[in-house]
C-alpha cells in the first residue's frame, strides 16, 4: 500500500448544541466513507463548539462531550478520524483532539499552544500540553493515553502509516509540533482547527500547510470550522491537502452547507523517499519524546483516483477582499439568524451607505444561500421564522418565480426583511428615495413614517421643564439626538411585532469617534457592519453596484445611495450637514484610527505617518483631525462598551469585549496632544 484517499471536512458547530453537532460530524462521516477515503481530519472542538467561553469549567459540559464522543465511535468504522473535545486530565483542563480508528478511541492529542490574543482567550480554560509528554486518562472506565501522541496505523503486513497532529495555533508557532513529529517517522499531520476568518488570512493557512509539507516531507491535511458559530467570530470552513509541497486538494470556503470536505489521493512512499533523499532520515524516537500508539487498520486499496478537490471559483489567490466581505458578513447573519431563533430581520432604512449595506448584505445571503444549497434547503434551517413553511408560503414562492420565468428569491427577501424610513422635518427627498429603490430592489417590505410628533413632544416637555425654548445655537446636539432617538421605539415596536432581530448599522469608523447616538442609531440586537471602516464601506458599495459577487452580480439601486454624500441629516436641511464636515474626510480618519489604534502609535507619530499619505491638505490641517480624533476616541470608549455584538473582520476591530480594550475613563493623552500641539506651532 502506497497510496491512500485523505479528507479534511469543515464543519458548523453550536457550542453546546450536542445533537446538531453530532449531526453534522456523523454527515462528514459518512461523506468520507461514501467517497472511501481512509483517514478524515475533523475540527478543533468540534464535538462541544469551540467558543462554549466559561461552559468550558462545567464538569457536566466536560462529561457530556466525552459521552458523544461514545456515541460518535461506532460511526467511525472504517476510517481513521479525530474529534475534538474539552477534556480534564489530573483536574487540569485541555484542549484535545481524540484519534479514533475503525470504531475505537486511541488515545488524545493536547494542543501545545494556545490562541491568547485577538478575539481568542484559551488560556481562561485550558493549559497548554507540554511537548513531549505522556500520560494517562480514564474515559468511560477504560485507561487511554494522552498528550504528545503519534498513531502507527496499519496491518500485519507491513501496510502502515504514521499520523500526527498539530492543532491550529501549533502550526503558527516558531517551534512547530511537526517538526519534531516529522522526525519521529510522520507520514501525514493533520491540522484540525478553529482558525477565525479575517481579511486575506487563508493566504497564511496556504503557507504554512505547503511550508510543512514541503519542509518535513508529509502528506498535510488541514480543516476548520464553518460559519458563525457563537456569535461574534466567523469561520470559514477552509480546508486544504497539500503533499511534497504541492496544494493537492483545496475546499470552498464560506459555505452555506453543514459540512464542506476536500479530498485527495496521496502517496506515502513518495514523501518517504523525499525524505531519504534529502538526507531527513527518520530520528531516534526516544531522543524527541512523545509516545507511539499502535492502531491496527486495513488501508482500503484504491480502485480509482479520486479527483482532488477545487475551492470555490471566486476563491482565488489571494481572494478579493470585496468578494470575501460579500459572503462572509451573509453568512454570519444567516447562521446569527437562525442560531437566535429570530423571527426575521428588521431594518431602519435611512437611504444611507450605512443602511444599505445591511439590507445589500441581507439580500446576498438569499442569494448565496439559496444558490449554493438551494431554497427548500435554505428556508428549512429558518424554522422559527412565522410563515416560511406553510403551504401558502410555498405557493407564494411558486406564483414569483413563474412570473419572473426563473427562479426569483424575492419572495424570500420579503418574508425576511422589513424595512421602514423614519423621517424628521430635516429628511431630504433625495434619501428617501434612495431608500425605497435599494428596498424595493431587494424585496423587502418597505414602510415610511415620520417621527417629527415624537420629536416635538419631548422638546416641548424638556423645554417646559427647564423653562427655555431650546435652539439650535445653544442645544445643537441633543437637537441633533433627540430625533435619532426618537426613530428607536418605533423600530424595536415593528421588530417585536414577530420577534424579529433589529439590526443596527453602525460601523467602525462612527464607533472610533462616537458619532452615533446611544439608543438611537445603535438600537438593534446585532450589528453586522461594524467591524468595516465608512471608506472601505462607501468603496464596496461601488464595486456592488458595478460588479458585485461573482455569480450574483450588481446591484444598479446602489446608484441612488452612492451619488450622495454621507449625512446624518439631524441639522436643518439649510446647513447642508454632511458625515465629513462635522468629523474629517473618513479617507483620513480611518488612516488617523488605523494608527492610533491598530499600531498603537501616539500622536505625534500619528501626525508623521499620515502626511505622507494625504499630501494635498496641509500639515497642520491633519495635526487638528488626529486632535480631534484622540480626543474623541477617549470620550466615547462607553459608547463602544454598549455596542451591539459584531463580527470580527480583521485586525481593525474595536470590539472591547474581544479585540480592543481601552479604559472608560483615562487622561485623555492630554500631555501627548499638548506635544503635538507644539510641534504644529513649530511647522
Amino acid at each position: 500500500m502506497t497510496k491512500l484517499r485523505l479528507a479534511a471536512a469543515g464543519i458548523n458547530t453550536t457550542p453546546l448544541a450536542w445533537h446538531a453537532n453530532q449531526l453534522n460530524l456523523r454527515r462528514a462521516i459518512q461523506a468520507a466513507r461514501d467517497a472511501k477515503a481512509s483517514v478524515l481530519c475533523l475540527p478543533e472542538l468540534c464535538i462541544s463548539g469551540y467558543g462554549c467561553e466559561d461552559a468550558f469549567f462545567a464538569k457536566g459540559v466536560q462529561q457530556t462531550a466525552l459521552d458523544v464522543l461514545a456515541e460518535l465511535l461506532p460511526h467511525t468504522g472504517g476510517l481513521i478520524t479525530t474529534f475534538g473535545l474539552p477534556l480534564a486530565v489530573d483536574g487540569t483542563l485541555y484542549n484535545a483532539m481524540a484519534m479514533c480508528c475503525d470504531g475505537h478511541l486511541l488515545g488524545f492529542v493536547g494542543k501545545q499552544f494556545l490562541a491568547d490574543d485577538g478575539i481568542h482567550y484559551e488560556p481562561r480554560w485550558f493549559k497548554p500540553w507540554p511537548r513531549g509528554e505522556v500520560r494517562e486518562v480514564s474515559v468511560h472506565g477504560s485507561p487511554y493515553p494522552v498528550g504528545d501522541l503519534l498513531f502507527d496505523c496499519g496491518d500485519e503486513n507491513g501496510d502502515r502509516v504514521k499520523i500526527g497532529m498539530e492543532i491550529c495555533r501549533d502550526a503558527w508557532v516558531r517551534y512547530r509540533p511537526i517538526v519534531p513529529l516529522a522526525g519521529r517517522g510522520a507520514d501525514i499531520v493533520l491540522n484540525p482547527s478553529a482558525s477565525h476568518f479575517a481579511f486575506g488570512k487563508q493566504e497564511i493557512r496556504r503557507d504554512y500547510v505547503l511550508r510543512g509539507s514541503r519542509e518535513q516531507h508529509v502528506s498535510y491535511a488541514y480543516c476548520n470550522l464553518l460559519g458563525n458559530e457563537s456569535g461574534r467570530a466567523i469561520f470559514d470552513g477552509g480546508t486544504l491537502i497539500a503533499s511534497r509541497g504541492v496544494m493537492v486538494a483545496a475546499g470552498p470556503r464560506l459555505s452555506f452547507a453543514d459540512t464542506v470536505m476536500a479530498m485527495a489521493d496521496i502517496d506515502v512512499a513518495a514523501t518517504r523517499r523525499d525524505r531519504e533523499q534529502a538526507n531527513q532520515p527518520r530520528r531516534d524516537a526516544s531522543s524527541l519524546g512523545g509516545a507511539t500508539v499502535d492502531c491496527k487498520f486495513d488501508f482500503p486499496a484504491l480502485a480509482a483516483p479520486v479527483s482532488p478537490t477545487q475551492p470555490s471559483t471566486w476563491d482565488t489567490s489571494p481572494a478579493p477582499k470585496a468578494e470575501e466581505f460579500a459572503r462572509a458578513v451573509p453568512l454570519a447573519l444567516y447562521d446569527y439568524l437562525r442560531k437566535s431563533r429570530s423571527g426575521g430581520l428588521v431594518v431602519s432604512l435611512s437611504g444611507g451607505a450605512d443602511s444599505a449595506a445591511v439590507v445589500t448584505m441581507i439580500w446576498l445571503m438569499v442569494e448565496l444561500g439559496v444558490a449554493e444549497v438551494g431554497r427548500h434547503a435554505f428556508l428549512d434551517k429558518l424554522n422559527a421564522i412565522m410563515g416560511l413553511h406553510d403551504d401558502q408560503f410555498m405557493q407564494k414562492v411558486a406564483v414569483v418565480a413563474s412570473l419572473a420565468g426563473a427562479e426569483d428569491n424575492r419572495s424570500i427577501v420579503s418574508d425576511l426583511l422589513a424595512c421602514v424610513y423614519q423621517s424628521t422635518r430635516n429628511s431630504g427627498e433625495v434619501t428617501r428615495s434612495a431608500a425605497e429603490a435599494v428596498a424595493k430592489a431587494v424585496g423587502a417590505k418597505y414602510y415610511e413614517w415620520s417621527v417629527d410628533e415624537q420629536v416635538d413632544a419631548y422638546v416641548d416637555n424638556v423645554s417646559q421643564a427647564v423653562e427655555r425654548e431650546l435652539t439650535w445655537e445653544l442645544d445643537d446636539v441633543a437637537l441633533q439626538n433627540i430625533q435619532a432617538r426618537a426613530r428607536g421605539p418605533g423600530v424595536w415596536l415593528l421588530a417585536n411585532l414577530t420577534g424579529a432581530l433589529l439590526l443596527s448599522t453602525s460601523n467602525r469608523s462612527e464607533a472610533a469617534v462616537g458619532y452615533a447616538t446611544m439608543d438611537g442609531d445603535t438600537c438593534g440586537g446585532l450589528a453586522p457592519i461594524t467591524g468595516i471602516d465608512k471608506a472601505y464601506l462607501r468603496e464596496w458599495l461601488h464595486w456592488m453596484e458595478h460588479t458585485g459577487p461573482l455569480d450574483v452580480g450588481p446591484m444598479p439601486a446602489l446608484s441612488a445611495v452612492n451619488a450622495q454624500q454621507p449625512t446624518a441629516e439631524l441639522r436643518p436641511a439649510t446647513e447642508r450637514q454632511t458625515d465629513e464636515s462635522d468629523l474629517m474626510p473618513y479617507v483620513v480618519l480611518d488612516a488617523i484610527e488605523r494608527a492610533a489604534i491598530r499600531d498603537r502609535l501616539m500622536p505625534v507619530e500619528v501626525w508623521q505617518t499620515i502626511q505622507p499619505q494625504f499630501q494635498d491638505y496641509a500639515a497642520r490641517q491633519l495635526g487638528e483631525w488626529v486632535i480631534r480624533f484622540f480626543q474623541l476616541w477617549c470620550r466615547n470608549q462607553w459608547k463602544r462598551e454598549r455596542y451591539a455584538p459584531s463580527f470580527h473582520l480583521d485586525d481593525e476591530n474595536l470590539d472591547p469585549k474581544t479585540w480592543c480594550r481601552f479604559p472608560i475613563l483615562s487622561g485623555g493623552f492630554k500631555r501627548e496632544l499638548a506635544v503635538l500641539r507644539e510641534r504644529m506651532e513649530r511647522g
